[in-house]
């Protein structure tokens, strides 16, 4: 915010006068607010101040604990040609007061902005953008922007016809100048037939039409940022190729203007560096349109059409007129069209495109699916339960996309050295003319070296180098059930030294399962069994569950149990096939002196290993003991294992018992361990684990939320309908532990192809402005032609966009 500004926008949690005065002295403490005034009965402040960011309003209105209400909206931006493009727009907008963050992504030519509500509109921001120099409008927050796909598409036609225009104009142009170098004869050829002056003039005519047809668009956005004193790509190659045709205009048409011997033309510079930048922008663009691919096929994911039952009959519609409550037929081998739950029927139903695992799920009837899944081989009726945005599928695009457009702290670093390097670029091109003026053969030659420095200097890979690696990682990342909801979570993920585990549901299954079974001499397992389920059926205690389900899986025919009494705190009792039954802990058979003989020592054996002993006690004596537990998920140990090959040290939070928390950790060579706590004690444990360093909590993402939400990186193991986890920086949608590793090393090799980009950026620039120049003129005679400056340029950004796009073949564990 700069200079005065009166804000008016809108905040949370006001409740009653005493809360309106510390809203409002909260305001009032911070340097540069003139006044503030806080309304209960519309809940809005008034602020009035002078130079103050909104983020100190945001930040401080959260502390006093009556948090601003912001406003987010993604926006396409036009005219985004280079690093500098994103800076300049990216300032244009943050100046505008009430804006709380900003970020304009060229990969994707769309900005992120978000504001305190009411304070702006969406129409403000998009005007400020444009008023920086690129026409911005708003996108659709609720759901996907297919139409940039479509505008990506148009650009690539676009630069492919504006590319081979500039080329057929720009090879006579280059055949009649530089044929001579290369053809023997040629250019005796030319003098002979047209002669110098005709040849020059035919270069001329044909290079201005290439720098005022398919050049034209450096000429109209390069010199406009040049007055309003922004330059930037553009703006470097109309200078450039304006002045090698000013000269060679002038050498044509005024040759006595020019020193003596300095009498050349470089209309062939001119016309060749126009065609090989738009050939760059050709590739670039083709190779950007390849890095959103993932949201592309994501998109193509949903049924245009649906089978619905309409009156009693089956109807095709179109899947926009789909509305909740409808029944969806699903035939064999289709994509289900809905999120919903299924009525009628039974298949295999793969999921792979949410949750990244191959094998198919088997679903019936009251199983929820989600749409864009494939159906197997059975025909499927399904309730609509969500439909258009509201689907999993809608919902993973927009992740996907807010991902994509993020802005990665890795970035600022670029940003602060691209704000001053195009000035700085014309400044080395100034010096470059001024000393080949003073010290060099001819006039010529100072321009042939400005002009390299303009062209070759060209900041478009550096601009590239981020935002590219990070749309196809997450767009990978989706494909393999790994969603990135904050694209900075990218980067701080491979910076993590430890990564903290929930353990129920987490690393375990969730469930109580039956593991273990013994029975006294004299009595039948299946038997002791099928009278302790006929028990415990009349329970709904999680262990009841677990042992009626062992006995039915069994197939095991459970008696009916009368007198069922509850012991609290202890167990259960009943008459079952007029046998006195007692179940429960070793106290309870204390309390009824009923010896638990050799039972005790295998119960105390079990209960090291994490698992729950239950005495059996049938007419007073023991007949056996059950062992309960919740198991350990099959690829948990190999997942610790492999974390550990990667130096990431594993630790465990639990509520469990500590007894049980460090059995599971025993099994699983996890050496932290943090049991018996709280939801908001796994917080304060997650605090105090990040004092080691850079933290990731692995949980379920709902009961685990404090946790999730003070880790430097929050990972929810979901499901494929539990994508909607607010506190989470990464979803995994399988619900499998295989996805933590996958996180891990999408995010270790998204990052490392962003340092290759940026190495190449910053090297190359480094190495080729001083060459550029003619440093190595003195000692080699060597000075860079303009023309290979150009393509250098363009190879540059197609190299970075192009090592971004080897992420797309990115595998899993490698």
């Amino acid at each position: 915010m700069a200079n005065s500004s009166v804000l008016n926008f809108q905040i949370e949690g006001l409740s009653c006068a005493s809360c309106v005065g510390r809203a409002e002295r909260a305001l009032q403490a911070l340097p540069g607010v003139v006044s503030a005034s806080v309304n209960l009965a519309t809940s809005r402040a008034n602020v009035d101040a002078r130079d103050i960011e909104a983020t100190s309003l945001v930040t401080a209105l959260q502390t006093a604990g009556y948090p601003a209400v912001t406003q987010s909206a993604r926006f396409s931006v036009e005219g985004l040609s280079c690093a500098s493009c994103v800076g300049r727009a990216e300032r244009g907008v943050s100046a505008l007061a009430g804006v709380v963050e900003a970020s304009v992504n060229l990969a994707t030519s769309t900005a992120s902005v978000t504001w305190l509500k009411e304070a702006l509109s969406p129409d403000d921001i998009a005007s400020a953008i444009t008023q920086a120099g690129y026409p911005a409008t708003p996108l659709d927050v609720q759901g996907p922007a297919p139409t940039v796909g479509h505008k990506r598409e148009a650009e690539v036609d676009t630069l492919r016809r504006d590319t081979l225009i500039a080329a057929a104009l720009t090879l006579p142009v280059f055949v009649i100048e530089m044929g001579g170098h290369f053809i023997p004869g040629m250019a005796n050829l030319v003098a002979q037939t047209i002669g110098q002056q005709t040849s020059w003039m035919l270069q001329w005519v044909l290079a201005t039409i290439v720098l005022l047809w398919p050049g034209r668009r450096f000429l109209r956005e390069g010199f406009p940022a040049l007055l309003r004193g922004a330059p930037e790509m553009n703006a470097l190659v109309a200078l450039g190729t304006s002045a090698a045709w000013l000269f060679s205009s002038v050498a044509l048409f005024a040759p006595m203007l020019l020193p003596a011997g300095s009498r050349a033309v470089y209309f062939e510079a001119a016309a060749v560096i126009v065609t090989l930048i738009l050939f760059g922008r050709w590739l670039e663009a083709r190779a950007k349109a390849q890095t959103g691919s993932a949201i592309k096929s994501l998109l193509g994911l949903q049924p245009s059409v649906a089978d619905v039952r309409r009156g009693g009959d089956w109807q095709e519609v179109s899947f926009t007129e789909i509305v909740e409550g409808d029944v969806v037929l699903v035939r064999p081998g289709a994509r289900i069209a809905v999120d919903g739950e299924i009525v009628e029927g039974r298949s295999f139903v793969d999921e792979s495109m949410v949750t990244g695992e191959p094998v198919p799920v088997d679903h019936h009837a009251g199983d929820a699916v989600i749409g864009g899944t494939v159906n197997g081989t059975g025909a499927l009726e399904v309730r609509a339960t969500a439909v258009g945005g509201d689907t999993v599928l809608a919902g993973i695009v927009r992740m996907v996309e807010q991902a994509q457009g993020a802005k990665l702290p890795i970035q600022a670093v670029v940003d602060q050295v691209v704000r001053w390097f195009v000035p700085a670029v014309l400044l080395a091109a100034g010096v470059t003319v001024l000393v080949w003026l003073i010290f060099g053969p001819t006039l010529g030659h100072a321009l042939v070296a400005g002009v390299s420095v303009l062209i070759v200097a060209c900041p478009c890979a550096m601009g590239l180098a981020t935002p590219t690696s990070v749309m196809v990682g997450t767009g990978r990342a989706a494909e393999l059930g790994v969603l990135f909801r904050k694209g900075s979570a990218l980067q701080t993920l491979s910076q993590v030294k430890t990564i903290a585990f929930d353990k129920t549901g987490t690393l375990t299954m969730g469930r109580p399962e039956l593991t273990d079974i013994a029975v006294a001499d004299g009595h039948d397992e299946g038997a002791v069994l099928a009278s302790v389920a006929a028990v415990e059926a009349l329970s709904e205690h999680p262990i009841s569950v677990a042992i009626v389900r062992e006995a039915n899986a069994r197939g095991l025919t459970i008696p009916t149990a009368s007198k069922f009494v509850s012991i609290t705190g202890l167990g259960l009792r009943a008459q079952v096939d007029a046998k006195d039954v007692l179940i429960g802990a070793d106290r309870l058979m204390d309390r009824e002196s009923i010896a638990l003989n050799h039972f005790a020592n295998l119960a105390e054996r079990w209960a090291s290993e994490a698992k729950t002993p239950i005495f059996v006690a049938i007419d007073g004596a023991i007949a056996g003991v059950i062992a309960v537990a919740d198991p350990i998920k099959p690829e948990a140990a190999d997942l610790v294992s492999n974390l550990a090959q990667r130096d990431v040290q594993v630790a465990m939070i639990t509520g469990d018992t500590v007894h049980t928390a460090n059995a599971v950790a025993r099994k699983l060579g996890i050496e932290t361990v943090v049991a018996g706590v709280m939801p908001d004690g796994k917080a304060d444990a997650v605090t105090d684990l990040k004092a080691g360093g850079m933290l990731a909590f692995v949980g379920d993402g709902i009961n685990d939320a404090p946790a999730l939400a003070a880790a430097n990186v929050g990972v929810a193991v979901g499901t494929g309908t539990d994508v909607a986890i607010e506190t989470a920086d990464v979803v995994l949608m399988s619900g499998e532990l295989s996805g933590v590793l996958r996180a891990v090393d999408i995010s270790s090799k998204t990052m490392g192809n962003i340092r290759q980009n940026l190495f190449w950026a910053f090297a190359y620039n480094t190495a080729l402005i001083p060459v550029a120049a003619g440093v190595l003129y003195p000692i080699w005679g060597i000075l860079l032609s303009p023309m290979l400056a150009a393509g250098a340029m363009a190879l540059s950004s197609v190299f970075v966009v192009s090592n971004a796009l080897r992420l797309r073949r990115m595998g899993v564990g490698e």
